[in-house]
């Protein structure tokens, strides 16, 4: 009798467990249902070519029909992409915006003053939405051809009045809890002053581990809880210039986006921020070849988020914008009917024309580009509309005019609290 009621209970136990592990096998099934019907991406990209306008595309795609022998018709990767808006840039206190109001924008929502980063223009804190991205479990990356404790990157995880308060920035970087970040390095490594402690010893002594170089991100990245991988030739110091090509010392923009893949993969959604930073700077200097060149460099860096793309096109969104434009840049300098292919290949060999920077000056640069068919009418951001490209799930809603405050709704999808 005894024996009868033991098997009794040993059935009764196993069906329990068969339907525990069905109802649990059901709501797993049920979660990735309602994570692939939700409106915001599993997968998310955000691509900003600081200061990239219009015109800055058009000289990169007049490069890639140069190189191809042709007038033009030869497209970026992103230009291809099926979705195109046009954004509005205006800061709370300026028709120009600066980049650290424009990208309090882009991770707010919220309009603000230019200089301020992640303040509003009343002193309140604003929330990136990549915090509340985290709080849902998704694993973020923060990375930028120029430092992390600049401008569009800091914005994703600090608050300031004072955009140019860089040592102060760096240290507000671990409590983001951000799993990925990746730059050349920090400016004012040790302080504007250059005699406070190392940026790298308090961001360390807070749980994350800074890599300097491929190698050794490599070596450390099954390890770490939090990683940050910086170029190799910027260790222990300020960054200090930019690069129109990288060294063996450096981490190119695509690969920074390849690596920071590999650390957080695809079992948990992500966001990955990617800033192609210097594209602004050399527009800042009024140098049209190598912004063309890092205009590619990003683009090749699309390509890498592109391929992940493929792969899950139904769970994954890329966009593709700008802070802002800069220099006012026109192809076709004062109605040069003359302009041609051929004056790439004058431009393409003068900078290859060794220290070019330093013997040409600014005024003889500019009209030596005017010659070219490149004017600039400042060597500031302007107030011009920026495009907006984007594919996959959610890209139809970046469709017409929008606004950069609008971004993080339309990336996830549904309205927040900002």
């Amino acid at each position: 009798m005894q024996e009868s009621s033991t098997k009794t209970g040993f059935r009764v136990a196993a069906i329990g467990f068969l339907v525990l592990c069905a109802l649990l096998i059901c709501y797993g099934a049920l979660r990735k249902s309602f994570r692939s019907s939700s409106a915001t991406p599993q997968y998310i990209f955000l691509f900003i070519g600081d200061g990239m306008g219009n015109s800055q595309i058009a000289a990169a795609e007049s490069y890639l029909s140069y190189k191809a022998g042709k007038l033009g018709g030869e497209q970026l990767l992103f230009t291809q992409f099926p979705c195109l808006g046009l954004m509005t840039t205006y800061s709370a206190d300026h028709q120009v915006t600066c980049s650290s109001a424009s990208a309090t924008a882009f991770s707010s929502g919220v309009k603000t003053n230019n200089n301020y980063l992640g303040v509003a223009p009343d002193g309140a804190l604003t929330r990136p939405f990549s915090l509340d991205l985290k709080e849902d479990g998704y694993k973020i990356g923060i990375i930028s051809s120029v430092p992390i404790n600049h401008a569009t990157p800091a914005a994703f995880y600090a608050h300031s009045t004072d955009r140019w308060g860089y040592y102060d920035i760096s240290l507000q970087l671990p409590s983001s809890g951000y799993e990925f970040f990746a730059s050349p390095g920090f400016v004012d490594f040790y302080g504007r002053d250059g005699k406070q402690r190392s940026t790298t010893d308090y961001i360390q002594e807070k749980g994350y581990t800074v890599c300097w170089g491929e190698e050794d991100f490599l070596s450390r990245k099954d390890t770490a809880n939090r990683i940050i991988l910086c170029h190799e030739s910027m260790k222990d110091k300020s960054v200090s210039d930019y690069s129109f090509d990288y060294d063996s010392t450096q981490v190119s923009l695509s690969r920074m986006l390849e690596l920071g893949l590999s650390y957080i993969g695809d079992k948990n959604p992500f966001f990955f921020m990617v800033e192609g930073g210097e594209i602004d700077w050399f527009a800042h200097e009024n140098t049209v070849f190598p912004m063309v060149r890092a205009i590619r460099h990003m683009d090749d860096a699309v390509a890498v988020a592109y391929e992940f793309y493929k792969k899950h096109p139904d769970e994954t969104l890329i966009v593709v914008t700008a802070d802002h434009e800069t220099g006012g840049l026109a192809l076709g300098y004062n109605y040069d009917w003359a302009f041609s292919v051929q004056d790439w290949a004058k431009l393409e060999q003068e900078w290859a024309a060794e220290n070019y920077r330093d013997t040409m000056d600014f005024a003889t640069r500019q009209s030596f580009q005017r010659e070219c068919g490149f004017g600039w009418t400042t060597n500031e951001h302007t107030g011009a509309p920026v495009p907006v490209y984007a594919v996959g799930k959610g890209a139809e809603r970046f469709r017409g005019r929008i606004d950069n405050a609008d971004i993080p709704e339309l990336i996830l999808g549904k309205s927040r609290e900002k």
